[in-house]
């Protein structure tokens, strides 16, 4: 009997230590960048020494390619620190009881609760908002530049980032906490579990807006904040599980990542030209 208190005393204490070290992650996953980006300013500035030497040779096209390429390699910086980040907070048992799943990280919340800030009215309107606010600024501003190009940039990304995860969702047919089957009930009827739709959405509407405006504005990263909100509150009104949220941001990220990269979006190579001129420059 002792040993076995002694046993999930130990537990209890390395669990709480984990719990302590997490708000330190990202700022280790940056200082682990730091390597990186010291050996991609040292290619940098051999890079610009050569071109200087070798000046008379090169042509304006050249130097200019080089230097656009340098500056690529700053701006996707941020893509190991918050990989790094979201894979710790996925590979970590941050619930006090058991996990479990193919992941080895999912449990349920309980007892579910439809009611109060996180209640399921309100992530309904969440979703139903978000729809219509990205449309509205797509067709109001059209696909020019600035603000209008980056709204068509997300809708790029929810329509197929919402393919994506609809396609996931009939594949593996996994049932949800509140049905009581356990988080290894996949290809069980028609469950819809993996991934969350919902967080899908959140995280492929909000990620064209951080990198396009990310630098001009840091506080945009606090657009991370609905994708965060809604899955919290899909996991407590028990209709996914942990790994059902996180793998809908991953896919709504990285559909968002690809959008923004786009100089066309695809919905406007693919519907009527008049559509994409927006309202706004139509009167």
């Amino acid at each position: 009997m002792n040993a076995a208190v002694g046993v999930e005393t130990a537990i209890t204490v390395r669990r709480n230590a984990l719990r302590k070290m997490l708000p330190a992650v990202p700022l280790v996953m940056l200082q682990l960048c730091a390597p990186v980006r010291a050996m991609a300013g040292e290619a940098h500035r051999s890079g610009s020494a050569h071109s200087n030497s070798a000046a008379a040779s090169s042509s304006p096209a050249t130097v200019k390619k080089m230097h656009l390429g340098a500056h690529a390699w700053w701006r996707k910086r941020w893509v190991l620190p918050t990989a790094g980040a979201v894979a710790f907070l996925a590979a970590m048992r941050i619930h006090e009881g058991s996990s479990h799943g193919p992941f080895g990280i999912d449990y349920k919340l309980s007892p579910q609760d439809n009611n109060g800030f996180f209640s399921r009215p309100n992530q309904l309107g969440l979703e139903f908002g978000t729809v219509a606010f990205e449309a509205a600024g797509a067709l109001f501003l059209g696909n020019h530049k600035g603000l209008g190009h980056v709204f068509w940039q997300s809708a790029d990304a929810s329509v197929f980032a919402g393919f994506a995860a609809d396609a996931l969702k009939y594949t593996f047919r996994r049932a949800r906490p509140y049905q009581n089957q356990g988080p290894n009930a996949f290809f069980s009827g028609t469950d819809q579990s993996f991934p969350s739709g919902e967080v899908t959405l959140q995280a492929s509407f909000v990620t064209p807006f951080i990198l396009h405006y990310r630098h001009r504005y840091p506080w945009i990263w606090a657009a991370e904040l609905l994708p965060i909100y809604d899955a919290y509150g899909r996991m407590k009104s028990q209709g996914h599980w942990q790994s059902d949220v996180l793998t809908g941001w991953l896919i709504g990220t990285a559909f968002g990542y690809w959008a923004s990269q786009r100089k066309i979006p695809l919905l406007v190579e693919v519907l009527p030209r008049g559509v994409s001129v927006g309202f706004y420059k139509r009167f």
